[in-house]
């Protein structure tokens, strides 16, 4: 059940797995490496903020002031989200206390916005880095429908090699939904 497994989503931005656990956000990019300067190495992140900057990334629900709302490229429950920096740092603790209560706030709100379109049971929020080492969040409603079996488990008990891909098409009315309780928080910038 994707314990010791490697697999990949989708081959434009593909998830990485690594041991099952947690998903390594992966993206490849024909630029130019990116300029930032938060961190020694550029990391999935930095590429996927870039890909955002540049209209290129076909996750991205929208700008927030403090970084950036992705679906996840892998949608192992309906609504998984992830909010990137921009700019792109190390850790929660390398930004300001005002920048670090704008992206602790937008997280919040993409988790209210998920509670009112969706109606899970709770929305689990995780910030790690450990396999990128950079500042990320994952947003993750949790619903009753789940299998019983992993209604209860942390998000990486789940075998996310067989986890639909995010269609942006067959998604669009579920972004729309989010995108409009989202301006209501007054929480998207225009890019």
């Amino acid at each position: 059940m994707g314990h010791g497994c490697v697999g990949t989503g989708l081959s434009l931005s593909p998830l990485v797995y690594t041991c099952g656990r947690i998903p390594r956000v992966v993206t490849h990019s024909t630029d130019s490496p990116s300029r930032e300067n938060s961190l020694l190495n550029e990391t999935a992140i930095h590429r996927r903020v870039n890909d955002a900057r540049a209209g290129r990334d076909p996750t991205v629900l929208g700008r927030c002031a403090s970084g950036w709302a992705v679906f996840g490229h892998q949608q192992f429950v309906q609504g998984y989200l992830l909010l990137l920096p921009d700019p792109v740092v190390p850790d929660l603790n390398s930004l300001t206390p005002e920048r670090r209560v704008q992206f602790l706030l937008d997280m919040s709100h993409l988790g209210d916005a998920l509670l009112r379109t969706t109606s899970p049971l709770r929305i689990n929020y995780a910030i790690y880095g450990n396999l990128e080492p950079a500042l990320h969040a994952h947003v993750i409603p949790r619903y009753r429908h789940e299998p019983e079996h992993l209604r209860t488990q942390h998000p990486w008990a789940y075998d996310w090699n067989a986890a639909p891909a995010f269609d942006a098409v067959a998604a669009s009315g579920f972004v729309k939904a989010l995108r409009a309780e989202l301006a209501t928080l007054g929480t998207l910038r225009t890019p």
